[in-house]
């Protein structure tokens, strides 16, 4: 197993300074990089430890604190559980900082996470993969449509909220994208109805973007996030498995 090293780092971005997580092997060489997209609990000991994973499988993650403009992680005080008797006090403070984070937001702060990624000695020269948890799902397809040339890969896991009749969904970013896009959506998922799933797929089909859009049975929104009680073992290892197939292929 490769021995890993993880550390906090600052980015600086247009409207301030985000705190953030890299990790890579410890050998110190350059990986290609992955940029690591947080669902809205936000950085916190369970995405160090899935930046820490891929990094055992030879990359360079960076996980940054996206709701940075509302102070450093975490933003909202986690239980180490997250079951479902706190999530609504949680969200009840979540979904403002949620919802201010724009799209025009998430692409110009991208681009600063990419900067940093191409400037750092520990990645590797060229595209980057971008991987997004729930949310992290729409600032992935908004970051491969809002920088084309840096994202070779995209991939996101029960996202919400993919497709809607927004003028900014994330959809609509698919006629810019490059980058191979793989979904693996949650089973009955009231965030991504399958109205929406389809429209994505059309949406991805009709840029000629090469992608695969799966839905895993039995697996609900949030299927990968182990400290929540919406875990699912089986499909966390099947998106493991198809992450690292993606970025296999990619690399």
């Amino acid at each position: 197993m490769t021995s890993v090293q993880g550390t906090a780092v600052d980015i600086r971005t247009e409207d301030g300074v985000a705190d953030a997580y890299l990790a890579h092997p410890g050998d110190g060489a350059p990986r290609p990089g992955v940029l690591l997209y947080q669902d809205a609990f936000g950085l916190r000991p369970h995405l160090r430890a899935m930046a820490d994973r891929l990094a055992e499988a030879g990359y360079t993650v960076l996980v940054p604190h996206v709701f940075y403009r509302h102070g450093r992680a975490p933003v909202v005080e986690l239980p180490e559980f997250i079951d479902p008797a706190a999530r609504p006090e949680i969200f009840e403070k979540l979904y403002p900082i949620m919802l201010s984070l724009t799209s025009e937001l998430a692409v110009r702060d991208a681009g600063a996470y990419l900067r940093w990624m191409e400037e750092s000695e520990l990645v590797t020269a060229g595209p980057v993969a971008v991987t997004g948890y729930c949310m992290g799902a729409r600032l992935t397809l908004w970051t491969a449509g809002g920088h084309p040339d840096r994202v070779a890969a995209a991939a996101g896991f029960h996202g919400g909220h993919l497709a809607t009749d927004a003028p900014d969904s994330p959809h609509l970013s698919a006629e810019h994208i490059k980058a191979e896009v793989y979904l693996g959506h949650a089973d009955n998922d009231s965030a991504l109805p399958p109205e929406q799933m389809e429209r994505l797929e059309q949406a991805l089909t009709a840029a000629g973007v090469r992608h695969t859009c799966e839905v895993y049975e039995g697996a609900q929104h949030g299927y990968t996030q182990a400290d929540t009680s919406a875990y699912d073992e089986k499909g966390s290892e099947r998106h493991w498995a198809a992450l690292l197939e993606l970025l296999k292929r990619t690399f």
